[in-house]
């Protein structure tokens, strides 16, 4: 699907606050209510919006001990592989997970209270996944940088 310039204009306006009334986003695009509900419309039809969902403040939850952990496989068997992604999708602490390139087969964002909770987090959940041969994690020390803005 290709989109114009108002469209862009549109999806930034949601990533900026997607409970904006079709009314508002009609004034900032200098369209009708009905043009504008058409084109969200089409833009969640076509895929390019996926979901609308709540972002929660992490130190309001107690959830901000945030940690980035390499995870290197034993072996790069198609069975392994697949084990692994479907058990660590179970892991409600990680928040982000991805298949890397370079000395590191994984990276994993996982979010938790406190070092305390991490620890546990490792020890009783994540090492416990079979097929991990080694982790190497890193600690946040201050967020510069968070957003979930698509810049377009």
């Amino acid at each position: 699907m290709t989109f114009d310039a108002i469209d862009k204009k549109l999806l930034h306006l949601l990533q900026t606050d997607s409970k904006q009334t079709n009314k508002a986003l009609a004034y900032h695009l200098n369209l009708s209510v009905t043009a504008v509900y058409e084109r969200i419309k089409k833009l969640e039809k076509s895929g390019i919006i996926k979901n609308y969902v709540a972002l929660v403040d992490k130190t309001k939850v107690e959830k901000d001990f945030v940690a980035f952990c390499h995870v290197k496989l034993v072996q790069h068997t198609q069975d392994y592989v697949i084990r692994f992604e479907r058990e660590v999708n179970e892991l409600n602490e990680v928040l982000e997970c991805y298949h890397i390139s370079g000395d590191y087969d994984y990276l994993l964002k996982v979010l938790v209270k406190d070092i305390k909770a991490f620890r546990i987090f490792m020890v009783e959940k994540l090492t416990k996944i079979n097929h991990i041969g080694s982790t190497h994690s890193m600690f946040m020390i201050n967020e510069v940088k968070h957003t979930t803005e698509i810049s377009l």
